[in-house]
């Protein structure tokens, strides 16, 4: 199928970014320029716009001499990113509290009860789902799109990892807990304590992670 010419690079990068968290292009990956024109039907200057989009977004590297390869995300990336995440969402926390209605709260209750019975049954997938759901829907209370922008660019280097930090031992329960905490600073308007309960959520994301990463690889992927 042939891609709309007036965003064409935008929809290849859409779709190789797909591919790239999909598991189809691994990191470490050569993106043959020739191949991709040929599988997307596309000629290479809107597909070379488009390893352009994502190698400012971090998921692929440019060498020179030797082309494009996706990127692969380094144990030393984590430890410098997850901080920053940490007090960036930590602001977004801050902000959400700040700014939440009844009604707010009301739709954020429904979804940690979600979560609690996803926890409890160790539905795994669901938790991430609707873990996913209210990191977003706090971001969106923060009504900040600085805030937002970055950190959803962030979360995509992270994404490169393909870790579930929820695997680590007891860190689904550990996650519910932190979850409940920043939950009780919102419906309090708490907005110092939500600050910092989210700061709190995202370090210990990390701590999981490097946990993870010691584990035989079959545990790491999805």
């Amino acid at each position: 199928m042939r891609l709309v010419h007036n965003s064409m690079h935008d929809e290849v990068a859409t779709q190789l970014r797909e591919r790239i968290f999909n598991g189809e292009l691994m990191p470490g990956t050569f993106l043959d320029e020739v191949r991709l024109a040929e599988q997307l039907s596309i000629s290479r200057t809107p597909l070379r716009e488009a390893l352009k989009v994502l190698t400012a977004e971090g998921l692929v590297r440019h060498e020179p001499r030797r082309g494009s390869f996706v990127n692969e995300v380094t144990e030393q990336d984590l430890d410098e990113i997850f901080p920053v995440l940490a007090l960036l969402e930590g602001r977004c926390a801050r902000e959400a509290a700040e700014h939440a209605t009844d009604a707010d709260i009301a739709t954020l209750q429904d979804m940690h009860d979600k979560l609690q019975r996803h926890a409890k049954a160790k539905r795994i997938n669901d938790c991430y789902a609707v873990n996913f759901a209210i990191h977003e829907a706090i971001i969106e209370l923060a009504n900040n799109r600085w805030l937002a922008q970055v950190i959803a660019d962030l979360r995509k280097i992270v994404k490169l990892a393909r870790l579930q930090q929820l695997h680590a031992p007891g860190r689904l329960d550990q996650s519910l807990a932190e979850h409940m905490a920043v939950f009780a600073a919102l419906k309090a308007h708490d907005a110092e304590g939500a600050d910092a309960a989210m700061r709190t959520h995202l370090n210990r994301q990390r701590v999981a992670l490097r946990e993870l990463s010691r584990q035989p690889r079959s545990r790491l992927t999805r």
